[in-house]
């Protein structure tokens, strides 16, 4: 797509000299190649609606039928199932007085890898769009699909587990493309085919898919041009079926302004007379990028008076080649003195990562494109930069939290790395992304109040206390001259005289004093700090009960100083108390009234075995499992770590026995909510 000219029909996947919804895909990392694909090694679903295309498939292409899934067979299902439910969610008080609640979102339409060859539990690179400002996120669509690979996507575990972590609903993708691109009338006539009874099968497939990997529904762009009124009513009945069966399953459907109710393909960018039976079918639509002004006014009004939400409207705005340098008329979507006119629909935001230099894709470029997206030119929601062109979401819409229930615990943890640490210390020196082992983070980066001298504040990927990041507070060569408070959580947690907060953190240059901040109460005023009450977690040399590990300082707070009966927010604040710089890093933070430690994993076996590569299996748990971490044991008893994952599968590759070594042998750890490890479950496989 060219962003600019904008013309008044266009399709979300044309791209200058492309050719195909592949071209505008980012290339897969080295060791994730189609061509180089172990054979045991599971990737994301994707499928034709029923024939196949002519020929053969490209090398590591799969080409498979959606008429003829079944779950019982699939053989990846394990590795791509969701195991996190989509948490529930409520909005603290505005960030900054512009922020609304209750009016518009934002949807996101990401692609997060290649159509074939997208690895199911992540992979050995940081390289990767590990999003995490899913507090602005009402709905993210697992964007892509090609002719040559397949049109119907399932988004893979990691991502499905890291929105619902955070609230945020994930939607599969229906393509069918233009000509132009590959597309074949057959393919849109295949999925919206009846049977004797006048159903349509494929609408009752796509929620059967939906519900065995646990994501929550479909987003539909039916862009292959050259049909008739007798299709067009075909494709409303099977919009209509399908959301019908998929309020059912807890599921949704999303439409996008392509195909109109006489079959063909044309764009409206506005809600029109041609595409409002579909919107009606619908959950909600995504407006073509060609929208107008008065033609979104017209939308809005036109959804109202069909009973529904202007909201439900998604004004696309295409970031895919400039990101934040978009011109995008703001005003017509989100004005800062009225009602919002629509919700905002991104399309590829992933701009974020695919336009820095190779050489310079590290996870810190990376996150200081991402925070400069969502949070705006000021990177702080609650004093956004008023000449700033680019109306970042933090400006206009209200974060949102799911941090409701104790125990809750972050380690800061962004989905990817340069290492993997535990307690501190380094235990894989390979850098990796796994976007399901996110942990809920900050909404509000960076929320810092200071009558002074103002820090950086950052995720950071030199040093951690678990998983890959944690947080820098970093006075970049100045002096912390005023107390400093950054925000770190809005939460709605109970609390007991049991309750005690943990809090993991080590000083790197200077002398602070480290205070936990605890509110009880909202901010009096949008964009002010929460009314915390400040108690002590460290002085210059350190809390007398702190427990010290690799450098690391854990202090375990009470909350007996604090009244009122639930928490509302968490931050800290940090008093330099010397000279000079001051270099202060958050490894962990945890609210517990007990500790529990999980069950070690039941029924570990090994489910398929080739060359060097093993698939192992193990029980669903009952309850209290975040994730799983897998070692190998060595024959000198030393423990090397593989990965972990959040699923009760694991593909492992790459092994080879030691010197004299006949067997294998496997260790795996359930990791509770309160990164508490079971004891280890064996296993032991021979060579």
């Amino acid at each position: 797509m060219n962003p600019a000219p904008r013309p008044t029909r266009r399709t979300v996947l044309l791209a200058a000299g492309a050719t195909s919804a592949a071209a505008l895909l980012p290339s897969p990392p080295a060791q994730a190649a189609p061509g180089a694909a172990a054979p045991l090694q599971p990737y994301a679903s994707y499928w034709y609606p029923d024939s196949l295309p002519d020929g053969s498939p490209g090398p590591g292409i799969t080409w498979r039928s959606l008429a003829s899934w079944r779950p019982a067979t699939d053989p990846d299902l394990a590795f791509n199932a969701s195991s996190v439910p989509l948490a529930p969610f409520f909005t603290p008080a505005p960030a900054n007085p512009s922020a609304r609640t209750g009016q518009a979102r934002v949807q996101a339409l990401v692609s997060f890898g290649p159509t074939a060859g997208n690895p199911s539990q992540g992979s050995a690179t940081a390289d990767y769009y590990a999003l995490t400002h899913w507090a602005y996120i009402d709905e993210l669509v697992f964007w892509g699909g090609s002719a040559g690979e397949g049109l119907i996507l399932a988004p893979n575990a990691p991502i499905v587990d890291a929105a619902h972590r955070h609230g945020v609903p994930v939607l599969g993708n229906v393509f069918l493309p233009p000509a132009a691109y590959g597309g074949q009338l057959r393919w849109t006539r295949e999925l919206v085919r009846k049977d004797a009874a006048g159903h349509y099968p494929l609408a009752a497939q796509l929620v059967a898919v939906a519900s065995a990997y646990g994501f929550d529904g479909w987003f539909l762009n039916a862009e292959t041009g050259g049909g008739d009124s007798a299709l067009g009513a075909d494709m409303l009945g099977f919009v209509r079926e399908l959301r019908a069966l998929a309020a059912a399953h807890g599921q949704r459907v999303t439409w996008y302004d392509a195909m109109t109710v006489d079959g063909t393909v044309d764009w409206q960018n506005a809600l029109t007379s041609r595409n409002q039976a579909f919107f009606q079918a619908a959950d909600d639509m995504f407006v073509n990028f060609g929208w107008s002004t008065a033609g979104l006014v017209s939308s809005a009004r036109t959804a109202e008076r069909l009973g529904r939400s202007r909201y439900a409207l998604w004004a696309g705005v295409d970031v895919e080649a400039n990101g934040w340098n978009t011109p995008v008329n703001w005003d017509a979507v989100v004005p800062p003195g009225a009602d919002h006119v629509a919700s905002v629909g991104f399309y590829r935001p992933e701009w974020t990562r695919n336009h820095l230099p190779g050489d310079r894709r590290g996870p810190d470029a990376f996150h200081a494109a991402d925070d400069r997206f969502w949070s705006g030119r000021s990177l702080d929601p609650t004093r956004p930069d008023a000449d700033d062109p680019w109306r970042a979401p933090a400006v206009s819409v209200a974060d949102r939290s799911t941090v409701t229930s104790v125990p809750f615990a972050s380690v800061f943890n962004t989905g990817h790395g340069l290492r993997w640490y535990e307690d501190g210390a380094v235990v894989s020196a390979t850098p990796w992304n796994h976007l399901g082992l996110q942990d809920r983070l900050p909404s509000r980066r960076w929320a810092v109040h200071t009558p002074g001298r103002r820090p950086a504040v950052s995720f950071d990927f030199t040093d951690a206390w678990r998983g890959g990041s944690s947080v820098l507070v970093d006075s970049e060569g100045g002096e912390l001259d005023e107390p400093v408070v950054v925000e770190l959580y809005a939460t709605r947690l109970p609390r007991t005289v049991t309750t005690v907060v943990e809090v993991t953190h080590r000083v790197e240059a200077g002398e602070v004093t480290v205070e936990l901040g605890v509110a009880t109460a909202e901010p009096g005023t949008p964009g002010t700090p929460p009314p915390y009450t400040y108690l002590p977690v460290s002085g210059v040399n350190g809390g007398s009960r702190a427990r010290v590990v690799n450098g690391w300082r854990t202090v375990t707070v009470p909350l007996t100083g604090v009244a009122g009966a639930t928490v509302r927010a968490l931050g800290v604040r940090l008093t330099a108390t010397g000279g000079g710089p001051v270099r202060w890093r958050l490894g962990g933070l945890a609210v517990r009234t007990h500790r529990e430690t999980p069950a070690a994993p039941a029924g570990l076996r090994v489910t398929a075995a080739a060359g060097d590569e093993l698939r192992l299996a193990w029980n669903r748990p009952l309850r209290g499992v975040r994730q799983y971490t897998v070692h190998r044991v060595l024959p000198d008893g030393t423990r090397r770590f593989l990965g972990a994952t959040g699923q009760y599968a694991f593909h492992v590759a790459g092994q080879r026995p030691e010197q004299g070594e006949r067997a294998a042998r496997f260790e795996v750890r359930a990791v509770g909510e309160l990164y508490t490890s079971s004891a280890p479950a064996t296993l032991t496989h021979p060579w």
